[in-house]
């Protein structure tokens, strides 16, 4: 059977009903209980757990760059990144890490009472740094008072023996998650993108993490050049059967700095529907386990940049249609997910 892997000190090991449960007797209980009246378990319903409140996430800039961007692996990028290494929401990086928590809470606390916070280092690769910088920031980030979690975006390929002995310890003092930029476990796809990382790399990446009690958030994007609904689907399923703390699901979006966006504008090329991709993350939480935690399942490029689909800036109405499509389907996560044990962590 699957464990989750959990922090020993965020206490949330038991708060998860086992994968293999009857459907309609789980669903009943989990909208009610466990998952605050939606369909699937949102990141926002843990934590509530966790934390006995709402926690809010705070987007910091470490000041790296990326292999695929410094001429390790390539100078370009991922096809679909931004100039901002897809942190266009995190805090300047000439701004200390104490400065940019600061900034960041001020802003949220301006319009909501919120006390908890995740700095989430979210902007290109954030463990591409020597240990020592990263000690430094990670460390000046964990201790503040207000934070709880310390989340960390990066790529597989960038998780050393030294600095997966850092998180090791800073995973003592606080919860700290790591978020790996899986995109699709197609490897025609994973070439288009650039991503620059085999399937075998990210396996070892989440098997080294999984080892030492490090929760891992896979982040995939649905939409990508190419894809039919059948490889979408697949590499849900694939992530739905590792073991992974969770998962976000991304709605492709084509940004005006980027490649793909300059490749769209040259030769346009057909995209989802709002109705579509409703459909399909529904198609995509009913094959997911349901201990998997949900912590996207859209997402609001910078309206300045975004050049298509349109219909995705506004978020809310997406989430609301997602929302009905799962009830007029009378479906919810894990209604349909299988087991089939390819690949298993421990």
């Amino acid at each position: 059977m699957k464990t989750n892997i959990f922090s020993e000190n965020a206490k949330i090991d038991n708060l998860h009903l086992p994968g293999k449960a009857q459907a309609a007797t789980d669903s009943c209980f989990m909208e009610k209980e466990l998952w605050n009246g939606k369909r699937y378990y949102s990141i926002d319903s843990c934590l509530k757990r966790m934390f006995g409140e709402k926690v809010y996430r705070l987007a910091l800039n470490g000041g790296m760059t990326c292999p695929n961007r410094d001429g390790t692996l390539g100078t370009g990028g991922c096809i679909f990144c931004s100039a901002a290494g897809s942190g266009d929401f995190a805090q300047h990086k000439e701004t200390s890490i104490a400065r940019q928590l600061a900034a960041a809470k001020e802003q949220i606390r301006s319009k909501r009472n919120c006390r908890k916070f995740i700095a989430y280092f979210q902007a290109y690769t954030n463990t591409y740094a020597p240990t020592d910088y990263l000690r430094k920031i990670f460390t000046e980030a964990i201790m503040d008072s207000d934070v709880v979690i310390l989340s960390i975006a990066t790529r597989p390929d960038c998780l050393s023996p030294e600095i997966l002995e850092l998180l090791t310890e800073l995973n003592q003092i606080k919860p700290v998650w790591i978020e790996l930029g899986l995109q699709t476990i197609h490897p025609q796809t994973s070439r288009f993108i650039r991503s620059g990382f085999t399937l075998t790399c990210f396996h070892e990446a989440v098997t080294a993490l999984c080892e030492r009690r490090i929760p891992v958030i896979v982040h995939v994007i649905l939409g990508l050049p190419g894809e039919s609904r059948k490889q979408m689907l697949e590499t849900v399923r694939h992530v739905g059967n590792l073991n992974v703390f969770g998962i976000k699901l991304q709605l492709l979006h084509i940004l005006s700095d980027t490649d793909l966006g300059a490749l769209y504008q040259e030769n346009p090329f057909r995209l989802l529907t709002q109705d579509e991709y409703c459909e399909l993350v529904t198609d995509c939480l009913e094959r997911l386990p349901k201990e998997i935690t949900i912590h996207r399942l859209t997402g609001d490029g910078p309206k300045d940049l975004l050049i298509a689909p349109l219909w995705s800036s506004a978020k809310r109405r997406v989430l609301n249609q997602i929302e009905q499509t799962l009830k007029k389907r009378n479906t919810w996560q894990g209604k349909y997910y299988e087991c089939t044990e390819f690949r298993q962590t421990t």
